[in-house]
Order: C-alpha cells, then structure tokens, then sequence
C-alpha cells in the first residue's frame, strides 16, 4: 500500500476530501520524524512505537581490500508493533 492508497482508502472510510487527509497525514508523519530525530520515542497505543536504538561501535571489514574499518556508535529509527497488531498477523 502506497501513501496515495492509504489516503484514499481513509477518504472513503471518513468522508473527507483527499487534500484534507494527505495534509493532516503529513502533518503527522513530520511529527513522528522529529520527535524520533530528538529522541522522543512516539507512542501510538493499540499500533506501535517509534522509538530510536542506538548501535554500538564495531569493526567491520571490506572484503574488497581486506581491511578492517571502525563503524561507529550511531542510533537508528526503529518500529516496534502493539501486541494487538502482532495478533492480526496471527490470524
């Protein structure tokens, strides 16, 4: 499913027009963006967390010239679902 699908499928289960969804859909996509960037974790009860983890440093090699780099500590986006929506994969 797209973004354009997701809104037009919310458009005809709601009633609102399409620019309506496609801003406030946006609106809330910039939000969980930058509050994940902080690092603020966004918590959407019966869906999921957005929250940031963090990678530790490791040396990792380039097989090419079979040398060794040193990765960093960096913090990557991470979703995790609801139990709820875990349930519905069950199913």
């Amino acid at each position: 499913m797209t973004k354009a699908d997701l809104i037009s499928a919310i458009a005809i289960q709601t009633g609102y027009d399409r620019a309506t969804i496609s801003t406030v859909l946006e609106a809330a996509m910039q939000n969980i963006k930058k509050g994940v960037a902080t690092g603020d974790d966004v918590y959407l009860r019966g869906f999921g967390s957005f929250i940031t983890k963090t990678r530790a440093q490791k040396i990792a090699r380039n097989i090419t010239k079979a040398t060794s780099i040193v990765v960093p500590e960096h913090k990557i986006p991470y979703f995790k679902p609801s139990n709820e929506f875990k349930d519905m994969l069950l199913k």
